[in-house]
Parts: structure tokens; sequence; C-alpha cells
């Protein structure tokens, strides 16, 4: 540390500056020691010596799917002269450009919200090769954003439903379906035999892995991303453009990662994305137009404003495709990006708090039975208020942990009409959704005049599945 901070003479602002570039430098160290621990679990790993196999390819369109002289002397068949006769109409694209997208193969990373539109479009439109990567299920809430898949589907791979609409869209081009998640093991695999790669994930590792994957496989990646009512859109790693880690060399704190599981997303917004996503693969694929390398398309749902931005361009610093980058294969394979990033790659495996002591936590049953025994309580809910309008416990009293510190009023009112005493020998509850926030709420209330109050364990996703098979979940 500079010594002019460490004599006792330095201002407030001098030392708040020097505590944060210590923070920075701390992150960079952190970083720097997980691509380090990778080359060294390369050095270790049994297939540290195998060679990687570059050979495989996305096969293309059966040869007889083209031909050359007759009515057709450009190469394609009168199936797809009529079939395709929109795009061949377009002085822009014209047959070239259709040629060039039967030839090409594009990668869909993830069969969700925003890889349903580019896998139906990139169908319909005509790509040689479709790859479809996820091993997730539909689930009923994913069918009003999600339009590739179906009621008869629920409960059924992803993969499978998207490719059985993409086929009944249109049967000539080739599919192939990824019916596992793409991680670090696999994806330089499985990348390597496309052109094109569109990441339609929705989660901070997939997002580092797939652009470190695709920088070290030299392939152009289509970025996109939606969440509550706006998304944004990019190219990564094209003409000389930036990188993702280029632009963001350090994970956002997790705090700042949502997801639509959690704040929600209307059905539309990934929709737009989606489309657009396509577009822009469709221009990579076919080197027709201009592609957002170096800019990034920013949609506002509520305005239905669109905006491009600049962007900062490729790093010379970067770890993966900086001027001395340091980021290898192996390395890749070692590397763990939900360490990196402190996020998991599912909402699935959201880690559960443990904030408070057992001694102030209850389980959703053990609640019933006070219930059932009629016993004087408050139950508070400190879910938001549009949230509780979803469905809530009949009886909770609704006070959002953001404003509960302006609330403490209101539980003791609450707690007098419940025929209880206010203060330290109240019989308090708190709840929310997964048993996270409430744990928060009894920390705050604990020490606010509420000494025996207890957080409800797992939320009221617990008192779904333990004691109320028919409350509503979200």
């Amino acid at each position: 540390m500079d010594s002019g901070i460490m004599n006792g003479d330095a201002s407030s602002d001098d030392i708040l500056r020097e505590i944060e570039r210590l923070e920075v430098e701390k992150k960079e160290i952190e970083n720097r020691i997980l691509l380090l621990q990778a080359q060294l679990n390369n050095k270790t790993s049994p297939d540290a010596s195998r060679k990687e196999d570059d050979t495989a390819s996305c096969p293309r369109p059966p040869a007889n799917s083209f031909r050359h002289g007759g009515v057709s002397g450009e190469g394609l068949s009168a199936d797809m002269i009529y079939r395709y006769s929109r795009h061949l109409l377009l002085p822009d694209f014209a047959v070239e450009g259709q040629l060039k997208l039967l030839k090409s193969s594009i990668l869909v990373v993830g069969a969700g919200g925003l890889g349903s539109p580019v896998a139906l479009y990139l169908a319909s439109c005509g790509v040689g090769c479709l790859g479809i990567v996820d091993d997730d299920m539909v689930e009923l809430n994913n069918l009003h954003r999600q339009i590739i898949h179906a009621e008869a589907y629920v409960g059924k791979s992803k993969v499978k439903s998207a490719a059985a609409a993409c086929r009944a869209i249109n049967s000539s081009i080739k599919l192939v379906e990824h019916q596992e998640a793409l991680k670090a093991a696999n994806a330089l695999d499985i990348v390597s035999k496309y052109d094109v790669v569109v990441d339609a994930t929705d989660n901070l590792p997939s997002r580092y892995m797939i652009n470190d994957c695709c920088v070290l496989l030299g392939k152009p990646l289509i970025s996109g991303a939606a969440l509550g009512l706006e998304g944004q859109l990019t190219v990564y790693h094209h003409n000389g453009g930036p990188c993702y880690r280029c632009l963001f060399p350090t994970p956002p704190p997790t705090a700042a990662c949502q997801r639509c599981s959690d704040s929600g997303v209307l059905g539309v917004v990934p929709g737009v994305i989606g489309c657009l996503q396509a577009l822009e693969a469709i221009k990579v694929a076919t080197a027709v137009g201009e592609p957002l390398s170096g800019r990034m398309l920013l949609f506002d749902a509520l305005s239905s404003r669109i905006r491009i931005v600049k962007m900062r361009g490729r790093s010379s610093h970067c770890v993966v495709c900086g001027e001395n980058a340091v980021f290898t294969r192996q390395n890749f394979k070692n590397f763990d990006y939900e360490c990196f990033t402190q996020s998991p790659v599912s909402d699935r495996s959201s880690p559960k708090l443990n904030l408070v002591p057992e001694s102030a936590r209850i389980s959703s049953k053990e609640y019933k039975e006070l219930v059932d025994k009629c016993e004087p309580h408050v139950l508070v809910d400190v879910r938001p208020a549009h949230h509780f309008k979803i469905s809530a416990i009949p009886g909770s009293v609704n006070i959002p942990l953001s404003i509960l510190e302006d609330k403490l009023s209101t539980i003791d009112l609450a707690l007098e009409e419940a025929g209880q005493v206010s203060g330290k020998h109240a019989s308090l509850y708190v709840v929310c959704r997964r048993g996270n926030d409430s744990q928060r709420a009894i920390q705050y209330v604990n020490s606010n005049g509420f000494p025996l109050a207890k957080d409800i364990i797992g939320g009221l996703e617990s008192w779904a599945q333990d004691v109320d098979q028919t409350f509503p979940i979200y």
C-alpha cells in the first residue's frame, strides 16, 4: 500500500479510493489463481496429453440437395428455388446468400426463450446444419416465451421438442440434437463442428464459458440476453471485434446477476431478441450486411425503443484473445466457471442460505401444526407486493423486505389484532418465496425488538411441497 495512505494523514476519500483499488487488484489476483489452478489440473490430468480432434465437422445437406445444370444453374434444386424464392429475390442476398446459408452450420446453445425463435428461423431460412444443445426438460411455465415447445412436450426433452418443431418447418435441413449440457468438458468437441455459435443461455458461467470456447476455436459468437422488459444483443469475436472477456474481464457481483425465474420476463421480449440473434447469425454465416461486431443493440419494450451503442474495442490484455493470452484448450477444460463467477449454471442448484441459527427457524410442517392448534401469532410475508398478489398463505401480512425497517409498527399492530403481546415475547414468523429473504428479515427483526421471531425454512416452495400441494408455485 502507498505509504501516504498509511501515515494517518490521508483523507476519507483517499482511503476509500485505496480500498477500491485494492479490491480490484484482489479480484484480478483471484482470477489469476483460477487460471493457474486450471493449468495445474491440466498437468496432473490423466488425459492431459490427449490430442484434440479438430477434424470433426457438422454433416452437410445430402449431395442430391444441390443440382447442377437444368433449371438450377447456380446449384439449387427446383424445390429449393421455390421454397427460398423470397430470399432469392433480394438483391443483397440472392442465390449466393442462400447457397452460403445452405452450406453453413450453426449451433444454438439453449432451447429456451431466446433459442426458440433462433432455431425456428434458422431452420425455416435454410441453414445447412442446425445443432441444438440443452439438457433441460420442457415445463409448463416455459410456454409463454419458449414458443418452439408445445403442451404435449411438457416433461420431455427440450432438444427433442425443438428438433421436432424445426423438422416440421423444414425437413430438408440437417438437425443435430445434443441432449446434454454444454460445459467445459465437452464444449470444444461440440463447438468445433460448427461455423457460427449462438449463445441463447441465461446464466453467467455459461456466458463466459461459451465465449472462451469460441475464441479458442476461432468461432464468431452471437450473444443475446433478455430479462424483464429489456434485452440486448451483440456479436463477439468477429471481424477483429472484442470478445466478452475484453469487455467484462471480471464478473459482476452476484447480486447484480438476475434470472427470469427470479425477476420475470415478458414473453415477447426474448422473442424479439431471439429473432435478431437469428438475423445476426445469418448475416455472419453468409457475409451479408454489417453484423453487430463492436456494437451492442439495446431494446426497451416499454418505450419500444432500440438503441445501438458502440463498445470498447478488443483488449490487448484479455487473457483469452489478447496479445499475451494465457488461456489454452487444456486450461479451458479444467477451468471452474461457477467458482469464477460465483454463480450457478442452473437456478435449480442455487444455494440455500443459512444466515440464522437453527433456533430461529421452523419447518413448514411445524408451522402448519401451530396453525392447526390455533395458536395466536403473526405471519409476515416479506416478498414484494406484486409477488404477494400471486399467491399467499391465508392470514399472512405482506411487508416487503425493502421497507421492513419502516414498517415495524405494522408488525406491532398486527400482533395486537392477533391477541398477541408485542415485543420480545411475540410469536412472530416470517416467510418468503424460497427461504432466503426471510432469513435476512429475521436478522433484522431479531435485533430490533422481536428476538423470538422465526423464519420458515424453504419458504412458500417448502409449504407447497410439504404441506399444501395445491398451493400455487411460480
